[in-house]
C-alpha cells in the first residue's frame, strides 16, 4: 500500500470514529464549538503520530481528546469565561450526532443541560471520570491508563463526582407524553397570563435562569421563587411591538427535544432566536432556562434548518 492509501486509510479510521470522539469532547466541555475544535486538534495529533505503532487507535484517541479537553477546562480563558455566572452548555437539538449514546438512563442524563450545568462543580479529572464512566461505561482500569492516574484514584473521582453531581430536584427519565402535556400548559397559561397556574407547575425550590435576552447580561439572570418566576415569565411571553421589533418580526413557537428535555423554539422564518428549556421533576417544573445568545444557539439554529419540524404550537407570537 503507497503512502497516499495509507494516509487515506487513516484518514477513514479517524473519521469513522469522530461522532464518539466529539460526544465525548461535549460532555467534558460543555459547548459544541470547543469540542469539534478538540476533535479537530485530535485530527493533526493523529496524522503526526507514528500510527503503526498505535495498537488500539480508539484507545489512543480516546485519550488524546480528553487531555486536549482537561487542558481546555485548565486554561486561564476558560476558568475566566465560567467564573462570571455568565455560562451555560450550548444546547443541541435532538438527533445531533454529538449528544452521543442514549441506550442507558446513565447516559441520557450524562448529557442532559442539568448535569452539563452541575459539572461544572467538579474539577477537571472529576468530570473526566464521570463521562468516561457513566457515558462510555468504561472500567476504573481503563480510566486510570486514559488518565494516567491509579484505579483507586479513578474510584475516588468518581464517588465525589456521584455526589456534586446529585440534585433531588433533577428527578428521573420524564415520560415523554406527560413532559410535552407539562411544557404546552406552561406555554398556554404564560401567553394568557395565569400566573396562579404558572405557579402551580413549579416545584417549591424551582429556578429560573437567562442569558439576559440575547447576551444583553454581563451574567446569567437568576430567579429562585416560584411567584417571581412566574412573574418573569408571563412578562416574557407577553408579545409588544418592541419585543416583536427586537426579534425582526413576528415567531412562532415550536415543541422541541433538546439535551433530551422538552423546549420550546422561538422561530423566525427558518432562523431560531430563542429556546426555552426545562427540566421536569414528577409533574412539575423543576427548571427553567432562557437562551437567546446566538453564539450558544448557532448549532441548534443549524441543525434546525435541516429539520423537518411538526406544526408550531403558536403561529405568530
Amino acid at each position: 500500500m503507497d503512502s497516499t492509501a495509507v494516509d487515506r486509510f487513516d484518514t477513514d479510521r479517524f473519521e469513522a470514529g469522530r461522532n464518539r470522539l466529539a460526544s465525548l469532547a461535549y460532555r467534558l466541555l460543555g459547548s459544541a464549538t470547543d469540542a469539534e475544535d478538540a476533535v479537530q486538534d485530535a485530527f493533526l495529533h493523529w496524522q503526526a503520530a507514528d500510527r503503526r505503532r498505535i495498537e488500539v487507535p480508539e484507545a489512543w484517541l480516546t485519550k488524546v481528546v480528553t487531555h486536549l479537553c482537561l487542558d481546555r477546562l485548565r486554561s486561564a480563558r476558560t476558568r475566566r469565561e465560567r467564573s462570571v455566572g455568565a455560562w451555560l452548555p450550548e444546547p443541541l437539538l435532538d438527533g445531533d450526532a454529538l449528544l452521543g449514546p442514549a441506550e442507558t438512563a446513565e447516559q441520557r442524563e450524562s448529557v442532559s443541560l442539568a448535569v452539563l450545568t452541575l459539572m461544572e462543580r467538579l474539577s477537571p479529572h472529576e468530570r473526566a471520570v464521570y463521562v468516561l464512566r457513566e457515558a462510555f461505561s468504561y472500567g476504573h482500569a481503563e480510566i486510570a491508563e486514559i488518565l494516567d492516574i491509579t484505579e483507586s484514584a479513578s474510584q475516588q473521582h468518581l464517588h465525589r463526582a456521584r455526589r456534586r453531581v446529585t440534585d433531588p430536584r433533577r428527578g428521573g427519565d420524564a415520560d415523554p407524553a406527560a413532559a410535552r402535556r407539562i411544557v404546552e400548559e406552561f406555554l398556554a397559561a404564560a401567553s394568557s397570563g395565569r400566573t396562579e397556574r404558572l405557579v402551580a407547575l413549579l416545584t417549591d425550590d424551582a429556578t429560573a435562569l437567562s442569558d439576559g435576552a440575547g447576551g444583553l447580561a454581563a451574567k446569567l439572570v437568576r430567579y429562585d421563587t416560584p411567584r417571581r418566576i412566574a412573574a418573569v415569565v408571563r412578562a416574557g411571553f407577553t408579545p409588544t411591538p418592541a419585543k416583536r421589533r427586537l426579534a425582526g418580526g413576528t415567531p412562532a413557537i415550536h415543541y422541541a427535544v433538546v439535551n433530551g428535555a422538552p423546549a420550546l423554539l422561538f422561530v423566525l422564518g427558518d432562523q431560531v432566536i430563542g429556546a426555552v428549556t426545562f427540566d421536569i421533576a414528577g409533574d412539575r417544573i423543576a427548571t427553567v432556562r432562557g437562551i437567546a445568545a446566538p453564539a450558544r444557539l448557532a448549532r441548534l439554529a443549524d441543525r434546525w434548518r435541516r429539520h423537518e419540524p411538526e406544526p408550531p404550537l403558536v403561529t405568530r407570537w
